[in-house]
């Protein structure tokens, strides 16, 4: 199942949007219950959220991690 999550799980309080993939609370909850393409159409919508939140995500993402190791090998 396709998920935008990268594991970096905050709600920003002025938008409602995860500081980590974009999605609302409600969307993070049902997201098991949409169809491919009900995922696929919220998942359209993420990078354009993602430039409104206040914040940007603190600490370093797993998988920017493990990208930034490969670099470094």
């Amino acid at each position: 199942m396709e998920s935008p999550c990268i594991l970096v799980c905050s709600i920003d309080t002025v938008t409602g949007y995860c500081f980590g993939c974009g999605r609302t609370r409600d969307e993070i909850g049902s997201w098991m219950t949409y169809t491919s393409e009900e995922r696929r159409s919220i998942m359209a919508t993420l990078p354009a959220r993602l430039e409104t939140v206040e914040r940007k995500p603190r600490r370093e993402t797993r998988r920017t991690r493990m990208a930034r190791e490969r670099l470094a090998e």
